[in-house]
């Protein structure tokens, strides 16, 4: 059994925490967290688990071999670092680090020790997701023209990143893990409804070479709860609802063509509306399948679904885009 240890037991700590003790791949020698209620709580679930208020205790502890870590996004990157530089495998919680350059270092310090260093882009172990990548990757849809998501909901309010940071990291995550060209360009424009200077709202354009286009639109400060993602092809088109208990996805025969009048040299467009297919998706947990991911990258080398390229690229997504937040939506180029 790989020796864990977890750095946080907040909202998704206590997630991660239910996954790793039920996975038989793994043993959790010790959670770490700086305020003790949590550690109070901790205790009453887990008695036999010991716990520490310092994170020290996990990173310079000999016999632990991988460390979780589900802390503000600020601290991930000294974290992660120095339990790399201790020969842990390390799990991050979303998004990877600040900047691309703290998450390439990283990046480089897990290949050069061998270590499985993996950030838990959730949202790609579902099975609704799961079945959308096959039905692209099989030509159901045609080739992807655009992708279209809202993540917006009331609250909660994060003091250290922006609106864009916080939630626009899990539809990239699908973006990247569904469509394998590399963006071109963004623009971002977002605006703060409080004094403290975070966008609370902000609209995200993609631009990609080949003319495909992806908006997102995130919002912290909606009076209803949207998780919604269209794709768009030249057959077909996706719906993917992710609030839906049992029909998550939903592909329609929907499109349109275009002709020229030989008269009139106009453009006419022909509307079509047939069927629409639910693809069955099973109900699983993507927790746990994400959990026995890293197990399998740490036991047998294996190169995870939520793997490192796409952290780098989201990060490298969310740079430029608070560039151009600052500059009011101008256009920036990905390198």
């Amino acid at each position: 059994m790989i020796k864990l240890g977890i750095i946080g037991f907040g909202n998704w700590g206590q997630h991660l925490v239910r996954n790793f003790y039920g996975n038989h791949n793994f043993k959790i020698e010790k959670v770490a967290d700086c305020r003790q209620e949590r550690l109070n709580i901790f205790h009453k679930l887990f008695p036999a688990i010991s716990t520490a208020s310092n994170h020290h205790e996990i990173i310079n502890d000999p016999d632990i071999e991988a460390v979780a870590i589900a802390t503000p996004v600020y601290t991930h990157y000294q974290l992660a670092k120095s339990a790399l530089e201790k020969r842990k495998h390390v799990l991050l919680e979303k998004p990877m680090t600040s900047s691309s350059a703290e998450a390439m270092e990283l990046i480089t310090l897990a290949g050069k020790n061998g270590l499985s260093l993996m950030v838990d882009h959730v949202l790609l172990y579902t099975t609704a997701v799961q079945r959308i990548k096959q039905l692209i990757d099989n030509g159901t849809i045609g080739k992807v023209k655009y992708l279209d998501s809202t993540r917006i909901n009331l609250g909660i309010f994060q003091p250290d990143v922006n609106v864009l940071w916080d939630l626009a990291p899990h539809d990239l995550s699908v973006l990247f893990h569904l469509i394998s060209e590399k963006p071109y360009s963004l623009n971002a424009t977002g605006i703060s409804l409080t004094k403290t200077g975070i966008e609370n709202i902000a609209f995200l354009t993609i631009n990609f070479e080949s003319g495909l286009i992806a908006h997102f639109n995130c919002s912290w400060v909606s009076p209803v709860k949207i998780r919604m993602m269209l794709i768009g092809g030249d057959s077909k088109m996706i719906v993917f609802n992710d609030l839906e208990p049992v029909e998550k996805v939903k592909v329609y025969d929907s499109g349109f063509s275009i002709k020229t009048d030989e008269l009139t040299k106009q453009q006419q467009f022909d509307y079509r509306t047939g069927d629409i297919f639910c693809p069955k998706t099973k109900n699983s947990e993507a927790l746990a399948l994400m959990v026995e991911d890293f197990a399998q990258s740490i036991l047998n080398n294996k190169t995870p679904v939520s793997d490192l390229n796409c952290g780098f690229s989201i990060i490298k997504t969310l740079e430029a885009s608070s560039i151009s937040l600052r500059n009011k939506g101008k256009e920036v180029i990905i390198k």
